[in-house]
């Protein structure tokens, strides 16, 4: 599913690129062409509904989720892998850069918000509550990308801080990753089995999951169930085929509904008794169906048919070894 997330993000992307004027008209064409293929290389129809609600990971686009990773590739290019441990005067200097972020976001301001944990994060780094609290900023203004990696850094800061996996749950739930929102918030509840928001959360996100029974292409059913042929059909041996013609012909003889004598029987007859349904079923099921159609006797009788001759009759279709075999 991952995989076909992100070719239903490129395909948006691509699409939007033509719709935008970004991609100049002479080259529309080919990119429709490569988008068609892209598609159908990995089962992604953009204009299935059902796979398109599946799929989405709105509000999030590839060109944002793009940019967080170069910004935090960046980050992480800068930082010192083993970062000193802070003072005591950086972290009170944190605690503060923290109060203020909090205070920006009681009045919705949330990139000055941003702007102060970051600032107290540069201080004090192994302080999992100020990942945290911007991922609760970037959420608030719709970066749930943003919002995960901060949850994710702050797991990884102290995987026992249990805000930080109803934050991850929340903005993976928003992004419509179901599955990874339940792993957050059940990681989380077991962390905290009295929290009423994880268990809540850990609910929906479960909820939202579908199930394989969801699946409605199924395939069409086999032409026989296992089970349904009668076990005075099931016969030996490569003369014995669905049955055998041999059986058929016994019935047609004790049938109403016959034609002329010796002719074919009525064809109403045979498709309303179900012994010959049955029959029928099970030849099409092993092949007989497709050899009967193949067979130069059966498709001279046919022309003969049509050119207005006789039907043909029973012997004469049991005279063909090839026929009674089937």
């Amino acid at each position: 599913d991952k995989k076909q997330q992100l070719v239903l993000s490129i395909i948006d992307f691509l699409n939007q690129s033509i719709d935008d004027g970004t991609v100049k008209q002479d080259d529309r064409e080919g990119l429709e062409v490569a988008i068609q293929c892209i598609g159908e290389a990995f089962g992604v129809d953009p204009l299935d509904d059902k796979q398109r609600e599946r799929l989405n990971i709105k509000p999030a686009k590839l060109q944002t989720i793009f940019d967080v990773f170069l910004k935090t590739r960046d980050k992480v290019v800068s930082s010192p892998s083993t970062p000193s441990a802070p003072s005591a005067d950086a972290k009170a200097k944190a605690e503060k850069l923290k109060q203020t972020g909090n205070t920006h976001m009681t009045v919705k301001k949330y990139d000055e918000a941003i702007d102060a944990y970051t600032k107290a994060i540069a201080l004090d780094s192994a302080n999992p509550v100020y990942y945290s609290n911007r991922a609760a900023a970037y959420a608030s203004k719709g970066d749930h990308a943003s919002a995960i990696l901060d949850s994710e850094k702050a797991i990884e800061v102290d995987p026992k801080f249990v805000k930080a996996y109803s934050r991850l749950g929340h903005a993976q739930y928003t992004l419509g990753d179901y599955k990874a929102a339940a792993a957050a918030f059940k990681k989380g509840v077991e962390l905290d089995p009295t929290n009423a928001n994880l268990k809540s959360g850990l609910q929906n996100a479960l909820d939202r999951i579908p199930s394989d029974d969801d699946d409605d292409d199924d395939g069409p059913p086999p032409l026989v169930p296992e089970g349904d042929i009668p076990l005075s059909n099931a016969r030996a041996g490569p003369g014995a085929g669905a049955a055998g013609l041999g059986g058929m012909a016994d019935m047609f003889r004790n049938m109403g509904g016959m034609g002329s004598a010796g002719g074919m029987p009525d064809l109403a007859s045979l498709m309303n008794n179900p012994m010959m349904m049955q029959m029928a079923q099970q030849m099409m099921a092993n092949g007989g169906m497709e050899r009967l159609m193949s067979n130069p006797n059966v498709a001279n009788m046919m022309n003969r048919m049509q050119s207005g001759g006789a039907t043909p009759s029973m012997e004469e279709l049991m005279a063909d070894p090839e026929l009674r075999n089937l």
